[in-house]
């Protein structure tokens, strides 16, 4: 089950990301992904190790970004690839059967190439600008995501991902992505994971309110 709140790790060092993974963790949060950029294999290995430690104990499922060798080596839940990382298929076919693997998306030839190649979620993005992500992917906004989800039409889960506040979140949900990718906002206060949850969930039943009126 792909959860419809993502937390992005940051932090300045490994032990900042360590740190505010323990935070969200204690904070309710169902799925991390290890984003960590510029280190050595061997603090990324260590990292994720901990990391794994921490999310075992609150049951919270682990996403290892890029280094999907590392992800497998730790049984984390699963790998998530960028546009320019590794094959989906070659992951898939090194990794466990149980663990998950999502990818990033900018465009419509981006999401059909990772839904022929059977991923399991889609990180749709930006939403809008950040300063977390270097050599940034056009800005998406809202019309964007109708465009592409409308045109998609598919069961894999879209995730929206870029500079995404709380304020945004019902707007976004009522495009038909599944759910949403926060780093920023949660990393400044870790209470906004309870407050994304409580939005995410009430933009979920109007979603289905909204599908049922339809139908009759």
């Amino acid at each position: 089950m792909i959860s419809k709140l993502h937390y992005i790790t940051q932090g300045n060092t490994p032990k900042e990301h360590i740190e505010n993974i323990q935070n969200a963790c204690a904070s309710g949060i169902e799925w991390v992904q290890l984003r960590l950029k510029g280190l050595s294999k061997k603090e990324i290995l260590e990292t994720a190790l901990k990391a794994r430690e921490i999310t075992s104990h609150y049951q919270t499922r682990l996403i290892v970004n890029d280094y999907y060798k590392i992800a497998k080596e730790v049984k984390a839940d699963g790998v998530h690839l960028g546009k320019t990382d590794t094959d989906p298929i070659k992951a898939k076919t090194f990794l466990y059967s149980w663990q998950t693997v999502g990818g990033t998306a900018n465009t419509l030839e981006d999401c059909e190439r990772l839904i022929s190649k059977k991923i399991d979620y889609i990180g749709l993005g930006p939403y809008k600008f950040t300063a977390t992500k270097k050599n940034l992917s056009p800005i998406l906004g809202i019309e964007g995501y109708k465009a592409l989800v409308d045109e998609l039409k598919t069961e894999i889960p879209i995730i929206a991902i870029g500079g995404i506040t709380l304020n945004d979140v019902e707007e976004l949900i009522n495009t038909g992505v599944y759910g949403i990718a926060v780093s920023g906002e949660i990393t400044k206060n870790f209470n906004n994971i309870s407050a994304f949850n409580t939005i995410l969930k009430t933009s979920n039943i109007n979603e289905q309110v909204f599908k049922l009126g339809k139908q009759e």
